[in-house]
């Protein structure tokens, strides 16, 4: 499931042959990246920023009921007539 807002969406996709999960914040060109932790990385743009998480070996973290179940809270949302209307989108 992924949520569009403004034009932009956060994508988390899952590799199943790489066991490697994305989450991607925003769609731009990575630059550069940094290491948090063994096997978990953050990937930044041209001005540092981070734009995405990179998780490997996800089956080793989390259970398969866990990497398939997730809950968006609490998320800030711009007015409709600054952001554009908010649409569900369902991902692949």
């Amino acid at each position: 499931m992924g949520y569009q807002l403004g034009g932009r969406k956060m994508k988390i996709t899952y590799d199943p042959q790489a066991d490697v999960l994305y989450i991607e914040l925003r769609h731009v060109q990575a630059c550069d990246n940094m290491d948090i932790e063994t096997g978990v990385s953050a990937d930044l743009d041209s001005e540092g920023h981070v734009i995405g998480f990179e998780i490997l070996d996800i089956s080793k973290r989390l259970t398969p009921v866990e990497l398939h179940t997730f809950n968006v809270e609490n998320l800030a949302i711009l007015p409709e007539d600054e952001a554009g209307p908010l649409e569900k989108q369902n991902l692949p």
